[in-house]
């Protein structure tokens, strides 16, 4: 099952307009999106509850946030079908 992660195709549709990745168009895409919906306030409530204890340890959550986030846009940079570039509206 894990193979099929790593298939070759695309996860996303790009934007009509502008530049970025759309809504999924694969099941990894969704999975992928839901993972980090719900990975990135676990991290930042684990952090914040955290926090009075350790302050020193919160950049540590921050910086694992930021680190999720650029790892999510990444992804969804290579598995957008056509990659990211500006659009501006017209058929391809």
């Amino acid at each position: 099952m894990l193979h099929k992660l790593f298939e070759e195709g695309a996860w996303f549709a790009p934007k009509r307009y502008g530049l970025g990745a759309g809504l999924p168009i694969a099941w990894q895409g969704w999975v992928l999106m839901l993972s980090f919906l719900l990975l990135l306030p676990g991290i930042m409530l684990l952090g914040i509850s955290l926090a009075p204890l350790h302050p020193a340890q919160a950049m540590l959550f921050f910086a694992l946030a930021v680190a999720a986030t650029l790892l999510f846009v990444r992804i969804c940079q290579r598995k957008t079908r056509g990659g990211w570039r500006w659009r501006w509206g017209g058929k391809e």
